[in-house]
């Protein structure tokens, strides 16, 4: 951490001064990471679900020009990117979206919202990676044509294994998630690489990349709209590498130079893939399948077998965006729970192993309740559903992340520090197109339903909570200040598992 922070004021473990008003030098976290770890882990984190899930949706909404809408998403993602940095260098402490909208506004619901918000997308793209779990499954044992309930069924009962791996509290290393990292860029070189090869061979039909054809009666600009909504869920990822501020070395130097590198060489993948799946792959199969990247694996070499494991690949590849999604969603509800602004009985933990027993519960209940409801509903459409979701909510924590960095300019405290600011009119830009991409034009109903269902959940505990202390227990609420605020992700022994996850308090996708 910067060695020009304030300190006059009394700090703790963390390394926050304890009146939370700026962080102080020392630190417990070990800075492991370098340039190349710290560049292996930001695009591990944004590689994942997203492009492995729903490439075929994002063809069949708009048509062969795939590309245009994940252009268009990682603009939306580099200008918030560049707000992040400016707070995370700022402002260097764990807990992301939440301190930071604690320190602009001051607001407890506002900050609670944020959070739940962020819990709630790591549920959403937990299902979508469960979805897209199953889906793979049933191409990789040659299932033909099994019922849609099967399919949700087996994505089920994925996340009651996830559920189980949580309560035994299984920690992953920061090298498993650069080994992790390594299988998912296979999965999408291997693609690519076939992708080429059959363009070599005269299989590929380049001209389709340049069609537009929408659904139903939307104008171009609508469509391309929502989709670019769609296609954001593929670039969030970069906003968990801030939690990893405190392991790195030399962050100011090093973070907004290899975070924005990461952004670029993701975006470079996500339009290179598109723009193959689409040349090789007509847009009708290729929007209908839910595994699209082994279509365009199959015919783009049917003679080699690497579609038989390429499944297994992707499965293995989604598998630990899952994983971490649900751990962090559970860690961030213990936490609230251990605050006071959720019940109490949520933070309830095993005495044998340490773990928040009831919060794993809770979220896995909750995100299998997701799965059955939507996938009974919305059948093939689930994972858009889903993965639409989590960009929605995730959009709505970085309009409020934006706004907030334009409101902590005033902020003078840090300055001197050497903390990166991005240019004046980014953060406009940012909030700007964040709340664009919120609006009905650009959203499904089923969206904002799934949206406001989980953050009513969210809001009826905490209400509940709020009654229960208010009238019984004659005692306060928490997120009184923004040290509460920095222990939100919180292991129950009072380890910071950011250390060990590498993820902050959700989802890759």
């Amino acid at each position: 951490m910067s060695t020009n922070s304030r300190e006059s004021a009394p700090s703790d473990p963390r390394g926050t001064s304890t009146d939370g008003t700026a962080p102080v030098e020392s630190s417990d976290l070990a800075k492991v990471m370098g340039p190349g770890l710290l560049l292996l882990f930001i695009v591990g984190d944004i590689l994942g679900t997203g492009v492995y899930a729903l490439t075929g949706t994002i063809a069949g909404e708009i048509g062969g020009a795939a590309w245009a809408p994940i252009l268009l998403a990682f603009f939306v993602a580099a200008v918030t990117a560049f707000s992040y940095l400016e707070m995370v260098t700022k402002y260097p402490g764990a807990s992301g979206a939440a301190l930071y909208t604690h320190k602009a506004f001051g607001i407890g619901l506002l900050t609670f919202m944020v959070t739940f918000a962020v819990l709630a997308s790591g549920l959403t793209s937990a299902s979508t990676a469960a979805r897209t779990v199953a889906s793979n499954l049933v191409a990789g044992f040659g299932w033909e044509d099994p019922p849609m309930t099967a399919v949700t069924l087996m994505a089920v009962g994925f996340m009651v294994l996830l559920m189980i791996i949580n309560l035994r509290s299984v920690k992953e290393s920061l090298m498993l998630n650069v080994v992790l990292t390594c299988i998912e860029l296979s999965g999408l070189a291997i693609v690519i690489l076939i992708g080429l090869w059959a363009a070599t061979q005269g299989n590929a039909d380049f001209s389709r990349t340049m069609i537009f054809e929408t659904q139903g009666d939307k104008s171009i600009f609508l469509a391309l709209t929502a989709v670019t909504s769609l296609a954001f869920f593929s670039f969030v990822g970069f906003e968990d590498s801030v939690n990893m501020v405190e392991e790195t070395k030399d962050p100011q130097k090093n973070f907004p130079r290899i975070m924005l590198i990461g952004l670029c060489i993701t975006g470079a993948v996500y339009v290179l893939v598109s723009i193959l799946a689409v040349a090789i792959v007509p847009i009708g199969v290729l929007g209908e399948s839910t595994t699209p990247l082994l279509e365009v694996v199959n015919a783009g070499a049917p003679g080699i077998p690497v579609g038989a494991i390429y499944p297994f690949l992707t499965i293995f590849a989604v598998a630990n965006t899952a994983l971490i999604n649900m751990l962090m969603a559970s860690r961030l509800l213990y936490g609230m729970a251990s605050q006071g602004v959720l019940p109490g009985f949520l933070a309830k933990v095993s005495s044998k192993h340490s773990v928040p027993w009831a919060s794993v519960v809770f979220t896995t209940v909750l995100a299998a309740a997701l799965i059955l409801v939507v996938g009974q509903i919305m059948a093939k459409e689930t994972a858009a559903a889903l993965g639409g979701t989590t960009a929605l909510l995730l959009l709505g924590v970085f309009a409020v992340v934006n706004v907030a960095v334009i409101v902590l300019r005033k902020d003078k405290s840090r300055e001197g520090t050497g903390y990166f600011r991005a240019p004046a009119f980014i953060p406009f830009i940012g909030a700007a197109t964040t709340l664009f991409l919120i609006g009905p034009w650009a959203q499904d109903v089923i969206e904002y339903q799934i949206a406001a269902v989980l953050l009513g959940i969210g809001l009826l505990l905490s209400a509940v909570n709020w009654a229960y202390k208010r009238f019984v227990k004659h005692e306060p609420m928490g997120f009184e200040d923004t040290q509460a605020i920095a222990t939100l992700g919180e292991e129950p022994d009072g380890h910071d598992p950011l250390g060990d996850y590498s993820t902050h308090e959700h989802h890759k996708k």
